[in-house]
């Protein structure tokens, strides 16, 4: 027994991906084909187990609306959609076309692209499209770290109350104990921020690069 998160050795990683998170072809399909036409990039993608989480994540809330900030190639919004209710929606918000063109085909491949609406531009303009009324279920924030402050204050008034607010990379690497650059200063800022906001309830977890799950009261 131990009291804290064991670390993942590699062997440990694939045992857990292997048991509960194992990608279906689609999205091993899309994993490979990021890291062979993306080597220097590819670490933006999810991991798979985190993938998994999201999924099972959206479908155990009953998300109907979803929003994801910041979609790269879209392994973490084809796991998002994979979850939703039936009829539900997921607006991504990116700046690349590039991208997320290679999120479209993956998207209509697994059948889930009528779920989807892709919005190109900086999310902190295209995020103020969306109705400023409590409407959303599930957000998932995975985007430029100094933007996580203007992506936070934009969804939180947005979320239904028991909607849950997902935001990735809150460990970076560690390096929220010592900062080493202005992403690691503007994550770990933000981590401050999210504890000390009474509006919701925050949990910051040990997967992958640490993930914040916060429920809106």
């Amino acid at each position: 027994m131990t009291t804290k998160s064991l670390p993942l050795t590699p062997e440990l990683h694939a045992y857990v991906v292997a048991h509960g998170s194992d990608p279906d072809e689609v999205m091993r399909d899309l994993i490979e084909e990021t890291l062979a036409a993306l080597p220097a990039e590819a670490r933006m993608q999810v991991a798979p187990e985190q993938a998994a989480f999201l999924t099972f994540l959206t479908r155990l809330i009953g998300a109907r609306r979803a929003v994801e900030v910041g979609t790269f190639t879209g392994l973490s919004s084809l796991a998002i959609a994979r979850g939703l209710a039936e009829g539900g929606r997921l607006t991504c918000f990116d700046i690349s076309e590039e991208y997320t063109g290679v999120a479209r085909r993956y998207w209509a491949r697994a059948g889930v692209a009528d779920q989807i609406d892709l919005r190109i531009g900086p999310a902190g303009d295209t995020l103020r499209g969306l109705p400023y009324e409590r409407h959303l279920d599930f957000a998932f924030i995975d985007a430029d770290k100094v933007g996580y402050p203007v992506y936070w204050a934009e969804l939180v008034p947005r979320m239904l109350p028991g909607g849950v607010i997902a935001v990735d990379n809150t460990l970076r690497g560690g390096r929220v104990l010592a900062p080493r650059d202005a992403d690691d200063r503007a994550i770990a800022a933000f981590n401050d921020e999210v504890m000390a906001d009474v509006r919701v309830e925050p949990v910051l977890l040990p997967i992958a690069d640490g993930l914040t799950l916060a429920r809106v009261r």
